[in-house]
């Protein structure tokens, strides 16, 4: 008797077959923009903070700072010239100071001539460690009206005399960034008529002093 074969337990001659369909590779997906461009962010940051770390222990040279060096302004900064023609020095005021790896920052206030009508004068001085200011410092000048070129003095420097009130004078050399203004003070009464008999000193061509006293401190900055 010929028995059915899977009666018998063999299935040697039995093949199994699985039928797929192929599927096409699906494309990649596009990144989102703002993937990107936060990528970019983020590796620029840390380029830029791993080339200041870099800097800071030493593996790296930084900028050249041109000889400039932290000072305490108020005792570098002597203005011969403007004492010449606003009077005495008086009084100083030292302002806030910044002492960071990739920036030093210091400003100094003084007087000149008699209290009740003399001069503020205002300064300040930035040393860049790290960044270049130069690209900023046109604009920035535009900025604050200052729209005069003055020669000889650093890379750049700019002047407005302020309505014949006082001057400010900015000046770029190199990592350094160097700020001069000069303003009248004066009191008034109850109906904003001015007190005191004292004769404003006219203030036109004060860029000349003004400018002799950056040299001066330019030169005493690099000590």
């Amino acid at each position: 008797m010929i028995s059915e074969p899977e009666l018998d337990g063999d299935t040697s001659y039995v093949t199994t077959e699985v039928l797929t369909e192929e599927q096409a590779p699906r494309p990649p997906r596009p990144r989102r923009p703002w993937l990107w461009a936060l990528g970019g962010a983020v590796v620029a940051s840390a380029v830029w903070g791993g080339a200041l770390y870099a800097v800071q222990r030493g593996e790296e040279p930084g900028p050249d700072l041109g000889g400039y060096k932290q000072a305490k302004l108020c005792e570098v900064a002597k203005l011969k010239a403007l004492a010449g023609v606003l009077g005495e020095r008086s009084e100083d005021g030292v302002g806030p100071e910044m002492d960071e790896p990739a920036v030093f920052e210091t400003s100094c206030s003084m007087s000149f001539g008699a209290p009740e009508s003399g001069y503020s004068v205002s300064l300040s001085y930035t040393l860049h460690k790290v960044s270049d200011p130069g690209p900023e410092f046109a604009p920035r000048s535009k900025y604050y009206d200052l729209t005069t070129p003055i020669g000889g003095l650093g890379e750049q420097a700019f002047f407005d005399d302020r309505g014949g009130e006082g001057g400010e004078l900015r000046i770029l050399d190199g990592q350094v960034e160097i700020a001069l203004s000069i303003y009248r003070q004066y009191s008034t009464d109850a109906e904003g008529n001015e007190i005191g008999n004292t004769k404003p000193i006219d203030l036109s061509g004060i860029d000349v002093p003004m400018t002799q006293d950056m040299l001066a401190l330019m030169a005493a900055l690099k000590k």
